[in-house]
C-alpha cells in the first residue's frame, strides 16, 4: 500500500508540475519561434546592408583626407619608381658603346673628337671624362680632382632622388599609424557619447579608419623599402664601374704636365 501510495504522490507531483508549467510558462515551441524570429531578423538586417565595392569600402573607411595623402604618396611613389629605373640604367650611367667609341678615339690620338663625344653625352661617365679632358692641360693630378668633383655630384644627384623613396617607406607607416591613433579616438568619443552600449556599426566605421590606414601604410612602406635597397645596391655598383673605367681610359695621361697636351 505504501508503494502504490508513493507512487500516486510522484504521479500528483508531475502533473502539477506539467500543469504549472503549462499555466505560467511559455506556450509550446515559443523559444523555437522566438529564435527562428531573431535569426530572421539578423537576415532582414544583413540583407539591409548593401554590399561595397573594395574601393567604396576602403574610401569610406579612410575618409577624404588620408585617401589624398595615399593617393599622393602612391602617385609619387610610382613616379619616382620609374625616374630612377631610367636614371640607373647602365645606359645611364655607364653606357659600353661611349667606353668603346672614347677608347678608340683615344687610341686614335683623336683627342679633341673624344672630348666632344664626352662632353655631348649626357650619362654619368660622359660628365666625368668631359671634366677631366677639359682640366687636362693643368695637369694630370688636377684633371682626377675634376673627375672625382663631377663623380661626387652625379653620384649625390642620383641618391637624392633615391632618398625620396626611403623617405615614402619611412613616412608612409608614420602615416597609417596617425590614422590608427585617430580612428581609435573616435572609437572611444562614440563610447563615451552613450550612456548605453553602443551599436557595433556606429564603432565600425571608426574601427575600419584604425585598421585600413595602417594597412595601406604597410602596403605603401614594404614595397618602397625594398625598392631603395636594391637601387642603392644597383647605384653603388654603377658607380664603381665609373670609377673604374674613368681611371683606365685616363690612365694614359699620366705623364702629362701643366699647359701640355698629348
Amino acid at each position: 500500500m505504501r508503494y502504490f501510495a508513493r507512487v500516486r504522490w510522484h504521479a500528483a507531483l508531475l502533473i502539477g508540475a506539467i500543469l504549472f508549467g503549462a499555466a505560467f510558462g511559455p506556450p509550446a515551441g515559443t523559444v523555437l519561434v522566438q529564435t527562428a524570429y531573431a535569426q530572421d531578423a539578423d537576415a532582414a538586417d544583413a540583407e539591409a546592408v548593401p554590399e561595397k565595392s573594395a574601393l567604396r569600402f576602403y574610401y569610406d573607411a579612410l575618409g577624404p583626407v588620408y585617401t589624398v595623402v595615399f593617393l599622393s604618396l602612391s602617385f609619387v611613389f610610382v613616379a619616382l619608381i620609374v625616374m630612377n629605373i631610367m636614371a640607373i640604367r647602365r645606359q645611364s650611367v655607364v653606357p659600353p658603346d661611349l667606353v668603346a667609341s672614347f677608347e678608340a678615339m683615344l687610341n686614335e690620338k683623336r683627342f679633341q673628337d673624344a672630348y666632344e663625344l664626352a662632353r655631348n653625352d649626357e650619362s654619368f661617365l660622359g660628365h666625368v671624362l668631359a671634366a677631366g679632358l677639359a682640366k687636362l692641360q693643368e695637369g694630370y693630378p688636377q684633371a682626377v680632382e675634376a673627375m672625382q668633383e663631377v663623380g661626387e655630384d652625379e653620384n649625390m644627384r642620383l641618391e637624392q632622388r633615391l632618398s625620396y623613396i626611403a623617405l615614402i617607406g619611412t613616412v608612409s607607416p608614420m602615416i597609417g599609424l596617425l590614422g590608427t591613433v585617430n580612428g581609435m579616438v573616435l572609437a572611444f568619443q562614440q563610447i563615451a557619447r552613450t550612456n548605453t552600449q553602443p551599436k557595433p556599426s556606429v564603432l565600425a566605421g571608426s574601427i575600419s579608419m584604425a585598421l585600413i590606414t595602417t594597412l595601406i601604410g604597410l602596403m605603401l612602406a614594404i614595397p618602397a623599402i625594398a625598392a631603395f635597397g636594391i637601387f642603392r645596391n644597383r647605384l653603388q655598383r654603377l658607380v664603381l664601374e665609373v670609377g673604374i673605367f674613368s681611371e683606365r681610359l685616363m690612365s694614359r695621361f699620366q705623364n702629362v704636365g701643366p699647359k701640355k697636351m698629348p
